[in-house]
Formats: C-alpha cells, sequence, structure tokens
C-alpha cells in the first residue's frame, strides 16, 4: 500500500575496482523512474563525492528497476554483486522490520507531527538498522499515502469487498489488513500498473507522486483523503562494504549524500502536496468517511500495530518512543 512509494524505491550498491585507477564504483539500482527529482539529486550526490575524494569514489545509478525488485536487490546484496540499495521502508523490511515504525498505519495525522517525531527517531532508526549490518545515508520523505480505487470507498466493509494490492513480501502491510478482515493480493511493484488495468487489483494505497510516476492515477477513480500512512525511502549501503572505504571518503559520502536528501525532503514535500492538488483537479473523486468510520479505521490500526509488536515483526522500543513524542508535540 502505502508503500507506495517510495513506491519510489531506491537503490543498490557493487563494488568494483578499476585497475587502472583504483576508484572504487559502487553500483546502484533503483526503483525511481529516470528524469524523477529522486535520481537527479542522487546524481548530483554521486558527482560531489566523485569530485571530493579525487575519483576514488564513484556512484553508478541503475534507474527504473532494471536491477530487478527488492527481492532480487537484496540477493544480489548477500552475493555481493550489490552493496546497498535505495527502499522503502518496506522494501528494506526483509533486513529490519522495524524499519517501518514511522510508516505504520494511521500513527501520524500531519506533516507537523512527522516533523516533531523524525527529529528524534531518524537517528534511532539508524541505529537500529546498524545492528543489522547496514549504515543508512539518507532518509526522505515520500509523503503520505491514500486510498485509491477505479470505485468507491466509503468504508472498510466496501474496501474488503475490493480487490485490493499489498507489496509483495510486506508483512507488516499483510498484517493490517488481516487485522481489518481484508485479504490482499501481493504483487511487485512493476505489476501494478498491469494489475489494475486487467481487473486484477481495484485498490491501493500510494502517495499522489507515487501514483502519477507509475501512471497508476490513469486507471484509477477515486481517493480517501485520509493520510492512511507516512512513507519514506531510504539510501542504504551494506555495513562490511562501507567499511572498506577510507574514513575520510565515509565522511564525505556521508555528508554529500546528507546534502541530497535534504534538498530531496523539500522537493518532495512540496510535489507531494501539487499532485494530490492536481489528481483532484484532473477528475479524481474525493471520499471523505464518517467520523465513526475513521475512528473504525483508527481502531483497527492501533490493534494490528498491537498485533505486531506482540509477535515480535517490530521493536516496541521504538513504537513506545514515538508514541511518546506524539504525547509531547500534541500537549
Amino acid at each position: 500500500m502505502y508503500k507506495l512509494f517510495f513506491i519510489i524505491p531506491l537503490l543498490s550498491l557493487s563494488f568494483i575496482f578499476s585497475s587502472g585507477s583504483h576508484a572504487l564504483t559502487l553500483k546502484v539500482a533503483t526503483l525511481a523512474p529516470a528524469g524523477t527529482n529522486w535520481m537527479k539529486l542522487m546524481k548530483k550526490g554521486a558527482r560531489a563525492i566523485k569530485q571530493k575524494t579525487n575519483n576514488r569514489v564513484k556512484i553508478k545509478f541503475y534507474p527504473g528497476g532494471v536491477m530487478g525488485n527488492d527481492q532480487s536487490v537484496h540477493r544480489k546484496i548477500r552475493i555481493n554483486q550489490l552493496q546497498g540499495g535505495a527502499f522503502s521502508s518496506s522494501g528494506m523490511s526483509a533486513v529490519d522490520p522495524s524499519i517501518q515504525v514511522l510508516s505504520l498505519p494511521m500513527v501520524f495525522k500531519s506533516f507537523e507531527e512527522v516533523d516533531y517525531v523524525r527529529k528524534v527517531m531518524d537517528e534511532k532508526i539508524k541505529k537500529h538498522v546498524a545492528k543489522n549490518g547496514f549504515v543508512i545515508l539518507g532518509i526522505s520523505e515520500g509523503g503520505f499515502a491514500r486510498v485509491m480505487s477505479n470505485k468507491e470507498i466509503h468504508n472498510i466493509q466496501e474496501i474488503r469487498e475490493s480487490k485490493v494490492w499489498i507489496p509483495e513480501g510486506d508483512e507488516l502491510v499483510y498484517e493490517t489488513f488481516k487485522t481489518m478482515g481484508i485479504s490482499p493480493i501481493p504483487l511487485p511493484l512493476a505489476d501494478v500498473f498491469t494489475g489494475l488495468q486487467t481487473g486484477l487489483i481495484e485498490t491501493i494505497a500510494s502517495t499522489s507522486t507515487g501514483a502519477i510516476a507509475f501512471q497508476w492515477h490513469t486507471k484509477l477513480t477515486h481517493m480517501v483523503d485520509i493520510p492512511v500512512l507516512y512513507v519514506i525511502g531510504i539510501l542504504t549501503v551494506k555495513q562490511k562494504a562501507f567499511k572498506k572505504i577510507k574514513a575520510e571518503d565515509q565522511k564525505i559520502i556521508i555528508d554529500e549524500m546528507n546534502k541530497a536528501f535534504a534538498a530531496l525532503e523539500i522537493i518532495n514535500r512540496k510535489d507531494n502536496l501539487s499532485a494530490t492538488a492536481a489528481l483532484k483537479t484532473q477528475g479524481m473523486q474525493v471520499i471523505t468517511p464518517s467520523d465513526d468510520e475513521l475512528k473504525l479505521w483508527k481502531e483497527f490500526s492501533d490493534t494490528s500495530i498491537k498485533n505486531m509488536v506482540n509477535k515480535g515483526m517490530i521493536d516496541k522500543v521504538l513504537i513506545d518512543e514515538i508514541d511518546k513524542l506524539l504525547v509531547e508535540f500534541n500537549k
């Protein structure tokens, strides 16, 4: 669902020492289509890294999923053909499910809440992922995902009666839907458009920019105007590979990618707001559920999160920290 976007998940990395220059090339595969702001800013960061390391470190990108889906990227990381990737939180959940703490259902109601929580949680998430052997070089906002469908969706019962997509292998989203009594259809990101086109699926959860970037919006007619989850994108590198780089070059990589992702944050938020407005003005019908229905959605969401914690699918410490920060913000 959400994940949508990032649903705009991104990359992969592979070490190769060139025999002539001894430069280290990091091969980066990404699901992000060529020409997107993600690719433009990632390439800008790569150019700065190449220059500031005097060609000791280079990054080569493979956009548009040419290196395969998230599962393929992780497999290539394991055999050292690639050293990392840029993913949505769901795409990284195979390594560390708790990466999805910011993207759990209906945790946030506003960008103001998101900004307050992320000032603390981004670093905690990086430390958590480091325990699982990866270095996060950047975290960027994908935006709020909303339920979109080619049929009217006013309540949970109508979602249950719809053919709902979830990202392939996303156990946390599956747990959420199971709690709601929904039987979702898992598909790889690359198959969503065809699924909508053929009627295999009817309903998705996506950010507005993701829906437009992947052309899903051309097969959808209705949008539930509720932020059901917050999507992030993550650039991460396998720790063993990163440690092979000189300490001074590691710092340059982190600094330049932090700059790239900080710029991306600003652009992504603006683009998502504009994309949501564009979908509305281009004819997508907007539905706002009743207050009673929203309360029911929230109750199901909270129950699904408790189930995930009880099953050990996500770290309770991180969940408690987010709850604490939200209480502080809303005082």
